[in-house]
Order: C-alpha cells, then sequence, then structure tokens
C-alpha cells in the first residue's frame, strides 16, 4: 500500500524534495509515498534532462493536477516564498490533499502545530511550542526554536537560525546562515540576507542584510 505523490516545480528545490521522499521511504513506519514525477508549466530542458536522470518524468503543466485522483497527495516544491503562494493559490482549485514531509535526520518537537504542506529537510531542528502555517519550508541544517510562529509560507534556508520567540510573518524569508535573535519580528514578504543577524524587528515587505542587519 502506498500514497501517490507529485511534486510541484521541476527546479533545485523541487528535486530535492524528491530526494527528502526518497529517504524518508527508506526508514519510516509509515505508509511509504509512490512519487508520480513532477509538474511544471515551463521547465527548462536542462531541469527536464535532471528529472528523468532521478528516475522520474515531469507529467506536464500545473492544469494537470486537476486530471489526478483525488487521493493523489501534492507537495510544492518551489523555493521562493512568494512564488510559492501564487502557485498555491493555483494548486488548491485542484482540490488535492497537501503532503506534510520530514526528513528522517530531521528533528521536530512533539507539540508542534503545523498546517498543510510543512517540508522539513535533513538536518533541520524544529523545537517546542512551535506553530507554522501552510507550505512552510524549513531547509537543510535550519532551526526553529522554541515558541515561535511562522505564518504561511514562510522559507528558512539552509543553516538559518531564528531563536526563541520569534514571529515570521506570512511569506518572509531568512536567508542561508543567517540568524534571527530572540524575540525579533520579521513582517510578511520581508527578506533576511544571507549571513545577517537580525537584532531588531524588521517591517514588512522590506530586506535586510549585515551585522547588525539593516
Amino acid at each position: 500500500m502506498t500514497v501517490d505523490l507529485v511534486i510541484v516545480g521541476c527546479g533545485g528545490h523541487g528535486r530535492e524534495i524528491a530526494e527528502l521522499v526518497r529517504a524518508a521511504n527508506r526508514v519510516t513506519d509509515a505508509t511509504p509515498w509512490r512519487l508520480l514525477g513532477f509538474v511544471d508549466d515551463a521547465p527548462s530542458e536542462v531541469n527536464r534532462k535532471r528529472v528523468q536522470a532521478l528516475g522520474m518524468s515531469w507529467l506536464g503543466p500545473l492544469g494537470t493536477l486537476g486530471e489526478l485522483p483525488r487521493a493523489t497527495h501534492v507537495v510544492l516544491g518551489i523555493g521562493d516564498p512568494r512564488a510559492r503562494r501564487v502557485v498555491a493559490f493555483r494548486a488548491d482549485t485542484a482540490d488535492l490533499p497537501y503532503a506534510t514531509l520530514v526528513h528522517p535526520d530531521a528533528t521536530v518537537g512533539g507539540d508542534l502545530v503545523s498546517a498543510e504542506g510543512l517540508v522539513v529537510f535533513a538536518g533541520a531542528r524544529i523545537t517546542t511550542n512551535v506553530v507554522v502555517g501552510r507550505h512552510v519550508h524549513v531547509n537543510q541544517n535550519a532551526t526553529l526554536a522554541h515558541d515561535c510562529v511562522a505564518d504561511d509560507f514562510v522559507s528558512l534556508h539552509p543553516m538559518a537560525t531564528v531563536s526563541g520567540d520569534c514571529r515570521l510573518g506570512r511569506a518572509a524569508l531568512v536567508g542561508a546562515g543567517a540568524v534571527v535573535l530572540p524575540g525579533r519580528r520579521i513582517g510578511a514578504e520581508a527578506t533576511v540576507g544571507a549571513g545577517a543577524c537580525v537584532t531588531r524587528d524588521v517591517p514588512a515587505g522590506t530586506a535586510v542584510k549585515g551585522v547588525p542587519a539593516r
């Protein structure tokens, strides 16, 4: 018995999710995923070849989701949080369930409250009393610490560290290796640049970088 799964997006982020699924299938006691392939409106020839090299296929554009059986699960393999939000709006019309995927080498607190579509990559750490919204992605070796709230479509890039009691607004992005100090607020659609150290709140829609981040 398996559960069918389709990844939206043939790019690197989507293909990393495919590897996450394979890792989960090797060790989990839950029902394994059967990865049917990828949907993407306009995959490059390079990405189509890379998908084929994984032994999988491009199934067609995003509208293909509407042709799949109702039990087919979907995961959004889109790295950019704002683009992921747009794609989710379209994917929702297919009325298919979204998968929650956690790599076996990640750790997730037992009291995590999460909405649909959460993806947690290898080495990531989500600790205690954390709440995350729809389609939140916590990338490799990133940390989301105690008492944090991450709204819909938030992305933590590899090695990002979000300290305790932080609030990340809708579609906010914390870049690779960035640090958000305890109690800070990152506004909706704000971007924290790679390697930055956030010492004060970041307004919605702004981008900050540096140490301290400005």
